[in-house]
């Protein structure tokens, strides 16, 4: 069967079944899951404040969002003192501490590959350049 064969007739098939790890991409690698794991994992069990002061670039509703998507997926726990003040604490789960292997290898992945994968764009770049100076 030629590749384009294989590629047509898997056409119908749904997503999830042709990329078994895309369910696990969209869980642990959208846009801010990682760096809220990250830093839960280095620095430990953090408040609210803390984790914001880290992630300078999030908004408090998006750290929110995804704290409490987090919680919903079982890798961080939130514990609720009832304090004068109330005082909530974050820390990463059993299940998202597991999540370390898979992350010191994309690391290791990237300081190995990132400089091929600048210096690709830098090709393509000048290579997509010169094809509009033509035009």
């Amino acid at each position: 069967m030629s590749s384009t064969t294989a590629w047509t007739s898997r056409v119908d098939v749904d997503p999830e079944q042709a990329c078994p790890i895309a369910p696990v991409v969209d869980i642990v690698f959208s846009r801010w899951t990682t760096p809220i794991l990250w830093a839960l994992h280095e620095y430990g069990r953090q408040r609210f404040v803390e984790l914001e002061r880290r992630l300078v670039t999030i908004t408090p509703k998006v750290l929110t969002q995804r704290l409490r998507q987090l919680e919903r997926d079982g890798l961080v726990v939130r514990t609720y003192h009832p304090e004068v003040p109330p005082r909530v604490e974050y820390e990463i789960s059993d299940l998202g501490r597991s999540l370390a292997p898979l992350f010191a290898t994309l690391a290791e992945w990237s300081t190995a590959n990132l400089g091929k994968v600048d210096e690709a764009r830098l090709d393509y770049d000048a290579r997509e350049g010169s094809r509009t100076r033509r035009r």
